[in-house]
């Protein structure tokens, strides 16, 4: 459904995007993941038609959007991370005026306005202005505008941002339920937003794509060892040695609580029932047992890290910054 291929912007002598290339399936939900100034946005601009690349090839539904911008428009929602309201027009005028741009009229305009009111949860302010309407519920109706004309694919930049709590969870089970009817690009540097909403992760940085898999995928890809937490209530001052002694393990580090351990092992060796069984024969007290999983945000971190050379053993970080893992 969104294929990019080769696609390069630059700025003068600066280069924001360097041949990226990626593609999305038609009904999946891709994360587009980067720090401050990856070249996020600025994909989000050349697949919407908003500026040309410098070099590549963008395609959505299979218009090309240098040569077919109309038709990609036509195909396309888009939810810029400002919300592209007019603040002097009441929400109901408003997606009227849209719909109208995107050539819907009468009736079929009528139950789109109102599906979207409903699924979006704007009836009690539909008659309000946007101008006094609070950032979360100007969100809402910027993601309304994207929807009305149910297009094949939506493009997302930070559709969670200004949003309450109770909020973020409906609009990310929204998009969860668009999945299998739209294709979907959610940008964010929200790390549990991309967890909770994608089957996919496009990590990119310094304007190149660094990962494309997903968080799981990505996860083992990148770990080295098997990581267990260890909480004791008794630790003597031979534990940490004899932790070292079980067969399998590689290194033992003692956390930042009294009796927390991190012990790192051999990759695909789970050594937890010897580890338990020693702490119980031994008197340690055993409270916690645990197998550390790799999360996004330690990819994330890893990746992005490596780009700019400054890539640490995630073990040694994780000891020093909090002795917990997570």
């Amino acid at each position: 459904m969104i294929e990019v291929q080769q696609i390069t912007k630059r700025y003068g002598q600066h280069t924001a995007l360097d041949r990226i290339s990626f593609s999305v399936a038609k009904g999946e939900v891709l994360a587009f993941l980067g720090p401050n100034g990856a070249g996020k946005t600025t994909t989000m601009r050349i697949l919407t038609c908003f500026m040309p690349a410098t070099e590549g090839i963008a395609r959505v539904a299979g218009f090309d959007c240098a040569d077919q911008p109309m038709e990609v428009k036509r195909r396309i929602g888009y939810l810029p991370e400002t919300p592209p309201v007019y603040q002097e027009l009441t929400v109901t005028e408003y997606l009227r005026f849209v719909g109208r741009l995107r050539g819907l009229t009468g009736n079929i305009l009528t139950s789109s306005m109102q599906r979207e009111i409903e699924r979006l949860g704007l009836g009690t302010v539909q008659h309000r202005l946007i101008g006094n309407l609070s950032r979360g519920y100007r969100q809402r109706v910027g993601l309304a505008q994207a929807l009305l004309h149910d297009p094949q694919v939506l493009i997302l930049d930070e559709p969670t941002v200004g949003l309450d709590p109770k909020q973020i969870i409906e609009i990310r089970e929204l998009i969860k339920n668009l999945a299998g009817s739209h294709s979907v690009i959610l940008s964010t540097h929200i790390l549990p937003e991309a967890t909770a909403v994608c089957q996919r992760v496009v990590i990119i940085s310094g304007g190149r794509i660094v990962a494309e898999d997903t968080p799981e995928q990505l996860s083992a890809r990148l770990r080295q060892s098997e990581k267990i937490s260890l909480t004791l209530k008794s630790p003597t001052v031979d534990t940490e040695s004899r932790l070292k002694g079980v067969q399998g393990v590689q290194n033992v580090f003692a956390g930042g609580d009294s009796g927390t351990f991190i012990l790192e092992s051999e990759l695909g060796r789970d050594v937890r029932e010897e580890i338990a069984r020693l702490a119980v024969t031994s008197g340690w007290g055993l409270l916690e047992l645990k197998s550390i999983s790799m999360t996004l945000e330690d990819v994330f971190l890893q990746l992005t890290r490596h780009e700019e050379g400054l890539v640490q053993d995630p073990v040694h970080t994780l000891v020093e910054s909090t002795g917990q893992p997570a």
